[in-house]
């Protein structure tokens, strides 16, 4: 298996390099080691991804990998615009990671390719489809704050695709509590490896549990890169409190670990049962390999990367604890005429790579994020047959083993606008602009307004809609005007109706009748999806004949009958249809999809906005400012708690009343205070807040 990722067109690099040796020349003064292009044993590869909430310190974390790792000669800073990863100049000025960007460099005997992924909610699919394809993921937290609110939406992610993970309790401040949000929040078997030596500014270092031995960062100067560190062995003359921590934790590490491994187990009770100090670290350690690549557990980590401490045994974890891509049962080669290794936005160019390894490629037309690429579907089939031969035999008799990846799942958008050329000759530019971020970015919609025929575009929240219209100027050079900003609701109906229709059309020496009798309900347990069931009656409809019937529902599906938004939670009930001799399929569709609409009218429409989960971190002094603020915008409040010196406000809000809240927020808190939105559900509005809405989209106000 070798990973592609879709390279920018716009990339600097991207279409310079004519040959190997001239890109080596290029890299020369930026990379110090060019051993990426040297093809290591596919099990010392280790293809990993950075995920966690906005602000826990991913991309610093990764920066330091960077550095401690040899491959950059001096510390980025995300404050100051000029980490690696966050390359893209909305990233720079923003101090945000907006886009997934690749990295591959060399640890001790291992190959690591890795993905720093975006923290903010608007772009979770850079994240999806990262950890679709990757054998382990890192997950880095705020120690002082635990489990956040896109911490969640990560995770689950992970989940989704069975990838082993690692935890990085980044910004050392309180042990315990994050320890407990990983297992209350997470629902997560946290396998704690270390114990903290000093907490917050005092944090200078910790005690590795598989080795007994302590790792102390000693700050010589403000300018300390933490590239050296003490490793000395633990023992009775250390401070009586970190031996005793040490001492509890590793003896609950160890117990821990042969609860979760049954080989372990086995050892400790035939061999070290009197005494479980004796366990060799190298037992010890391949335990907690097999706990965490059956993901019965998963090991924590302490370190903070902003004060360089603590991520070089990160990366030793990486490579001892995170599956290679043999472990991970991918067994598809694809092949390429043109090959890149990517260091963020700039790239060498290989003549070959082997499976696992992730890779750039360019040129893909055609192609979209969740395509599997093959060299034939002869290729295809052979890999397969290969897959299913290596499958194991305890396999369910009819159960096929698949080499093409599972699609990624694009969440439906919840802003959108209208967008507009600065002249018509500027259209066709701005349609190849749009037609090039779609490719690149699945979660962007784009369509046209059939009634004015305007180009509306449609995002994953108000920062989306935003980084899309700058990247549009910056690298495309076309000065868009956007329309106001609005929500994407939906519709559903209130009432059980029954209708029928008959269609009578003679077209040419053609006659064509058809009548349909159908049902309409609301569908409460739906899911937020619309559902079309059949009657017995009939059963003795062609398979042509059905399909043309759910075509008809399923267009009337798409508008709702108060403001023409999408409908969502209704079940139709298709009772009986009737169509004579000769009559087209495409006439079938047209009847069934004019009685849903009668149907539809019938039934009384109902608005339904989406309403956001919102966690807002702020110092107490401002709490009150900031619950009379949500108050206006009809928010509810769920919960409010203490994270040490500040609150954590959370609550549901429409996402209507959240445009600018971020402008607000920093004014209300003069700048100190964080926040995060996640979609929650769509709810119906009150019949107040319907009809204002009705009269402003009729014009009216």
């Amino acid at each position: 298996r070798v990973i592609f990722v879709r390279l920018k067109p716009t990339s600097k690099y991207s279409y310079f390099y004519s040959s190997f040796f001239y890109s080596i020349h290029m890299l020369i003064d930026e990379v110090k080691s060019l051993r990426t292009v040297v093809n290591p044993d596919i099990s010392k590869i280790r293809n990993i991804g950075i995920m966690a909430h906005i602000d826990a310190g991913k991309t610093t974390t990764t920066e330091r990998m960077l550095y401690y790792s040899g491959y950059i000669r001096a510390l980025g800073d995300v404050d100051d615009g000029d980490t690696v990863t966050d390359f893209m100049a909305q990233e720079r000025e923003r101090g945000i990671t907006i886009q997934s960007a690749a990295v591959t460099f060399d640890w001790k005997s291992h190959r690591i390719n890795l993905i720093d992924t975006p923290g903010h909610v608007d772009f979770t699919l850079e994240v999806e489809r990262a950890l679709r394809v990757l054998d382990g993921a890192v997950a880095v937290f705020d120690a002082s704050a635990g489990v956040e609110a896109q911490t969640l939406t990560v995770w689950r992610q992970a989940e989704k695709h069975h990838v082993p993970c690692i935890c990085f309790l980044n910004k050392m401040d309180n042990l315990g509590f994050s320890i407990q949000s990983i297992r209350d929040k997470l629902k997560a078997n946290p396998v704690l490896l270390q114990t903290p030596i000093g907490s917050g500014k005092n944090f200078t270092g910790v005690v590795d549990l598989i080795t007994n031995q302590k790792l102390i960062w000693k700050q010589k100067s403000v300018g300390d890169d933490g590239r050296a560190y003490e490793v000395k062995p633990l023992n009775e003359l250390d401070d009586a409190a970190v031996l005793q921590e040490a001492k509890g934790a590793r003896s609950a590490l160890i117990e821990q670990v042969a609860d979760l491994d049954d080989e372990f187990a086995e050892l400790l009770l035939n061999d070290f049962i009197e005494n479980l100090d004796a366990v060799p670290s190298i037992k010890l350690q391949a335990a907690v390999r097999r706990v965490t690549l059956a993901r019965k557990g998963v090991p924590v980590l302490l370190g903070s990367s902003l004060k360089n401490k603590g991520v070089q045994p990160l990366l030793d974890a990486i490579t001892a604890y995170l599956p290679a891509p043999n472990e991970r049962h991918h067994d598809l080669v694809e092949r390429m005429s043109r090959l890149l290794v990517p260091f963020a936005d700039q790239h060498v160019e290989i003549p070959s790579m082997p499976a696992g390894n992730i890779a750039l490629t360019v040129g893909l037309k055609q192609t979209v994020t969740g395509d599997t690429i093959v060299l034939s579907k002869a290729s295809a089939a052979a890999a397969a047959r290969r897959a299913q031969n290596k499958a194991d035999t305890g396999k369910k008799r009819g159960e096929h083993a698949s080499v093409i990846l599972s699609g990624v799942e694009v969440p439906d958008p919840v802003f959108f606008c209208t967008i507009e050329p600065p002249t018509m000759a500027k259209q066709a530019d701005l349609e190849n602009a749009l037609n090039c971020l779609q490719r690149e970015d699945p979660s962007l919609k784009v369509r046209v307004d059939p009634d004015s025929g305007q180009t509306v575009l449609c995002g994953m929240g108000e920062l989306h809609i935003e980084i899309i219209h700058d990247r549009i100027r910056r690298e495309y050079g076309i000065e868009t005007h956007l329309g106001p900003l609005q929500v994407a609701y939906r519709e559903t109906i209130v009432q059980h109706v029954s209708t029928t229709d008959t269609l009578d059309r003679t077209i040419g020496e053609k006659r064509h009748v058809v009548t349909v009798e159908l049902s309409v309900r609301p569908a409460a347990d739906a899911g937020g999806s619309c559902q079309v069931e059949f009657e017995e009656q009939t059963v003795e409809l062609s398979p042509e004949m059905k399909e043309a019937v759910e075509n008809g529902v399923h267009s009337s599906y798409l508008q709702g009958p108060l403001l023409g938004y999408p409908l969502q939670d209704v079940s139709t009930l298709i009772q009986s249809v009737h169509v004579e001799s000769g009559t087209s399929l495409a006439m079938v569709s047209a009847c069934v999809s004019r009685c849903m609409l009668k149907a539809l009218k019938l039934a009384g429409g109902q608005v339904l906005e989406p309403v956001m989960s919102l966690e807002v971190t702020v110092g107490e002094d401002y709490l009150g400012s900031v619950l009379g603020d949500l108050a206006q915008r009809r928010g509810t409040v769920r919960d409010i708690q203490s994270r040490h010196d500040n609150k954590v406000l959370l609550a549901t809000v429409p996402l209507a009343e959240m445009m600018g809240y971020s402008t607000i927020l920093r004014t209300l808190t003069s700048g100190n205070a964080t926040f995060s939105l996640e979609l929650d559900s769509y709810e119906a509005m009150n019949l107040q807040d319907q009809n204002t809405l009705l009269k402003r989209m009729s014009g009216l106000l």
